[in-house]
């Protein structure tokens, strides 16, 4: 089993950062990689980074050169670094376990681990 446990959401002003951490434990060596998702009310839940082994990173359209994803191998932490935050961005984000694919969206295939998810709400 793995276990992921999100942080650093919060309430932020139009043009600001937030960083949000992913933490994982359990049967780490399952994944090579972590994504984050997000979910807007009323809308789909939609994959907006991720990094898997090498390391390669992808990044969606709407969050590319805005968002930043790394981690820290020591500490099974994956981080999010998000600036110039707009509106559209709030959502609940979640980290989430999987592997390097090709054949996928952003080259990355989504286990079933996931995070309980923490709030972002970007409003003046």
């Amino acid at each position: 089993q793995v276990q992921l446990v999100e942080s650093g959401g919060g309430l932020v002003e139009p043009g600001g950062s937030l960083t949000l951490s992913c933490v994982a434990s359990g049967s780490t060596s399952s994944f090579n990689g972590i994504g984050w998702y997000r979910q807007a009310p009323g809308k789909q839940r939609e994959l907006v980074a991720t990094i898997v082994d090498g390391p390669r990173l992808g990044y969606a359209d709407s969050v590319a050169g805005r968002f930043t994803i790394s981690r820290d191998k020591d500490r099974n932490t994956v981080y999010l670094q998000m600036d110039r935050l707009e509106a559209e961005d709030t959502a609940v984000y979640y980290c989430n376990a999987g592997f390097y694919s090709s054949s996928r969206y952003l080259n990355y295939y989504s286990l079933d681990y996931w995070g309980q998810g923490t709030q972002v709400t970007v409003s003046s």
